[in-house]
């Protein structure tokens, strides 16, 4: 499975979630991954886009 398609699996997922529970988990992930900016993310987004 591509990477891709385990980002848009995982995007899918947090967004079911995100509908059933009232706590905004992508928008919290989203404000996390904005202010600390870990290394796995970088990662992904080069693995994704091939730079």
């Amino acid at each position: 499975m591509s990477t891709k398609s385990k980002v848009l699996i995982s995007l899918i997922g947090l967004g079911i979630v995100d509908i059933v529970i009232p706590v905004p988990i992508v928008a919290l992930t989203l404000i996390y991954v904005v202010l600390q900016r870990p290394s796995w993310f970088t990662d992904m987004v080069r693995n994704i886009y091939g730079t």
